[in-house]
C-alpha cells in the first residue's frame, strides 16, 4: 500500500476513534438530567439539543411559575430530565420540570438534614391546607402551619417567596411537609429576645391595648407583649379589666416581673399610684364605725369599700345577731351603703375584718334589759327536741324551755308531747346569758311550786306521821299527813334492827311516824327514816330514864320510857 493510501486510513481511524469518544462523553442515559441548549422557539415549546444528535421539546411553561418569571430564548443553556432517548418520531422525551425537581430533591434534602430554611411559594389551596412550590419539588403546608395565628385568607400570601421550614420528607413517595409557621416563630423568638434584653423591672413604659381577657390586658410594648393582670389595675376591686382599659388604648404601665426564659412580661397601672393601704391602721382604728359600699358578696361574707382602693370583709358569722347559717346576699345587696364596726386591721396582709351586727343592739342584751329572771313571757313554740321545747320571743330571738321545766309531777318527756309547733304558750324568764345567746325558760314555774308550799313547816330532824301508798321490796312509798310530798323509805330505814327491816311487816293505808333525816328544797327532795327515830328515842329514854351505872335494864328503861310515851299521848 501506497503511503497516501495509509495516511488516509490512518485519518479515518483516528476520526471513528474521535467520534465514539465524544459519543462516550455525550452518553444518554434515560432517567438522567443532562445539559441542553436552546436550538429553536416554537409558538409554545422550546426545541432543545441535547447532544448526539439528538432534540427533544419542553413546553414552555415548564420554564415558567411562581418565582421564575424570566423567559428563555435561543442559546440557553438549560437541564432537562431525559424520560426516554427516542420516541416514535424519533426525537428525545424531555422535560424541565422533572429535571427541577430531581435537582431540588437534591437541594431540599441536604436542607432538610442540617435543619436549613428553604424558599418556596404557595401557589394552591387543597384539602386540609396548601401546595408549595419549592423551586419544582412541591410540598404540603398544613393549614395549621401556616402562622402563629389562625389566617383565614392566605390570598396575600399566594406567589409570593418566602421561607419555610421542611418538617418532613419521603423521596420514596414524593412526600414533603413544611411549616411557615415554625419560621415566623423562631423569628419572633429572636425579636422577643433583644426586646426582653432591653427592658427592665421597674421601668415605666408606655404601650398599647392589644387584647383584653377576663382576667387581664395584654400590652404591647413595641413588638412585644406584657400582661396587665385585673388585680394589678387599681387598688380598688376591678370586676371586669374593661372598667379600666379599652383596646387601642395608649396606657403607662410600670414592669412588675419578667421571666427571661419564658418572655413573659408581668405589668401594672396601680403600682405608678399611691399606696392606699400606708398608715391603714391609724385611719382605720378598732372599734370606728363608719359607713361604705357594698362591692362583692360570696358564700363566706360580703366585701365593703371603706374608700378607692380599701375593702374589708363582713365574715356571715358577723353579719347578724339572730340569722345563723343563711347566705349573705339575704342579709345585704351589692351597691348597698352599710354601717359597719373596725374589727381588726392587719397592714401586712391588707386585711380589714368588719362586723355589721356591732353597729346594733345585741338582742339579747336588750331582752336582758327588758326581761330580768322572773319575767313572765309569751311567744311561738318554735322547735321540739330531745331535750325541750324552743320559743320565739321579742326581739327575733329563742328561749329554751328544758325537759325538766315543763311539769312539777310528771316526767318532761311525757308533758312534751302536749306541745307541737305554731302552739303560743306562756312562759317565765329563768336565765339570760347575754355572752353565750342563750334564754332559759319554765313553764312549770307560773303555777309555782308545790313543794315549796306543801314543805312549809317542816325541817330536818323533825318527827312526822306518814301514810304507806306502797309496799316494795326495796322500802315503802310514803306520804306525809297534811301535806302532797311523797317519798320513799329505803329498806334500810324501816328499823333499828336488822331483823326487823322488813318491808312486809307494813301495808297499805297504815300511818308509821318516821324522823326527817335530809330536807332540801332546792333541790326538792324530803329523806325520811324510822330506824333514825327509833335511835333518837332511844338515846331520850336513857338520858331520862336510866344510865349504865343504875343497873338498870335496857328492856326496863325502853319500858318506862314507852309507858311515859303513851301517858303523854293521853
Amino acid at each position: 500500500m501506497s503511503a497516501g493510501l495509509q495516511g488516509a486510513a490512518s485519518s479515518r481511524e483516528d476520526f471513528a476513534a474521535l467520534l465514539e469518544e465524544s459519543f462516550r462523553e455525550h452518553e444518554i442515559t434515560e432517567g438522567s438530567v443532562v445539559k441542553g441548549r436552546v436550538v429553536a422557539i416554537e409558538k409554545d415549546v422550546a426545541v432543545i439539543d441535547i447532544g448526539a444528535k439528538t432534540e427533544g421539546r419542553v413546553a414552555l411553561k415548564e420554564f415558567t411559575g411562581p418565582g421564575r418569571d424570566q423567559p428563555i430564548s435561543v442559546g440557553d443553556e438549560v437541564e432537562v430530565y431525559v424520560d426516554r432517548i427516542e420516541n416514535a418520531l424519533g426525537e428525545a422525551v424531555i422535560s424541565r420540570d422533572k429535571a427541577r425537581r430531581e435537582e431540588s430533591w437534591v437541594k431540599l434534602e441536604k436542607a432538610f438534614e442540617n435543619n436549613e430554611r428553604v424558599s418556596g411559594t404557595i401557589f394552591n389551596q387543597v384539602k386540609g391546607g396548601y401546595t408549595v412550590d419549592l423551586d419544582g419539588a412541591v410540598a404540603f403546608l398544613p393549614r395549621s402551619q401556616v402562622d402563629i395565628r389562625p389566617v383565614r385568607d392566605v390570598t396575600p400570601l399566594m406567589g409570593t417567596p418566602q421561607p419555610f421550614q421542611i418538617l418532613k420528607m419521603d423521596r420514596r413517595r414524593g412526600n414533603i411537609v413544611v411549616s411557615r409557621r415554625t419560621v415566623l416563630e423562631e423569628s419572633r423568638a429572636e425579636q422577643r429576645s433583644e426586646l426582653v434584653a432591653n427592658l427592665e423591672e421597674g421601668q415605666v413604659i408606655d404601650g398599647v391595648v392589644k387584647n383584653i381577657t377576663e382576667y387581664g390586658a395584654f400590652v404591647d410594648l413595641g413588638g412585644i407583649d406584657g400582661l396587665l393582670h385585673v388585680t394589678d389595675m387599681a387598688w380598688r376591686r376591678v370586676n371586669h379589666p374593661s372598667e379600666v382599659v379599652n383596646i387601642g388604648q395608649t396606657v403607662k404601665v410600670k414592669i412588675i416581673k419578667i421571666n427571661h426564659e419564658t418572655h413573659r412580661i408581668s405589668l401594672g397601672i396601680k403600682q405608678l399610684l399611691a399606696d392606699p393601704w400606708e398608715g391603714i391602721a391609724a385611719r382605720y382604728p378598732v372599734n370606728a364605725k363608719l359607713k361604705g359600699r357594698v362591692t362583692n358578696i360570696t358564700d363566706y361574707g360580703a366585701f365593703v369599700e371603706l374608700e378607692p382602693g380599701i375593702e374589708g370583709l363582713i365574715h356571715v358569722s358577723e353579719m347578724s345577731w339572730t340569722k345563723k347559717n343563711v347566705h349573705p346576699g339575704k342579709i345585704v345587696s351589692t351597691s348597698q351603703e352599710v354601717e359597719v364596726q373596725i374589727l381588726e386591721v392587719d397592714p401586712v396582709k391588707r386585711r380589714i375584718s368588719l362586723g355589721l351586727k356591732q353597729t346594733l343592739q345585741n338582742p339579747w342584751e336588750a331582752f336582758s334589759e327588758k326581761h330580768p329572771p322572773g319575767t313572765e313571757v309569751e311567744g311561738e313554740v318554735k322547735n321540739k327536741t330531745e331535750f325541750g321545747l324552743f320559743i320565739g320571743l321579742e326581739g327575733d330571738v329563742d328561749g329554751m324551755v328544758h325537759l325538766s321545766d315543763l311539769d312539777w309531777n310528771r316526767p318532761g318527756e311525757q308533758v312534751i308531747d302536749e306541745f307541737k309547733k305554731g302552739d303560743m304558750v306562756r312562759a317565765q324568764v329563768l336565765d339570760v346569758d347575754v355572752e353565750k345567746e342563750r334564754i332559759s325558760l319554765g313553764i312549770k314555774q307560773l303555777a309555782g311550786d308545790p313543794f315549796a308550799d306543801a314543805g312549809e313547816g317542816i325541817r330536818k330532824g323533825q318527827v312526822v306521821t306518814c301514810e304507806v301508798l306502797e309496799v316494795k321490796d326495796s322500802g315503802i312509798e310514803v306520804k306525809i299527813v297534811d301535806s302532797d310530798l311523797q317519798t320513799f323509805i329505803r329498806r334500810a330505814d324501816l328499823a333499828r334492827e336488822r331483823n326487823d327491816q322488813r318491808p312486809e311487816r307494813f301495808a297499805a293505808g297504815e300511818k308509821v311516824d318516821a324522823r326527817v333525816t335530809q330536807f332540801d328544797r332546792k333541790a326538792r327532795r324530803v329523806q325520811l327514816s324510822i330506824k333514825a327515830l327509833e335511835m333518837a328515842e332511844e338515846k331520850e329514854a336513857i338520858a331520862q330514864y336510866g344510865s349504865a351505872d343504875s343497873g338498870a335494864s335496857l328492856g326496863d328503861i325502853l319500858g318506862a320510857a314507852l309507858k311515859a310515851r303513851q301517858g303523854d299521848r293521853k
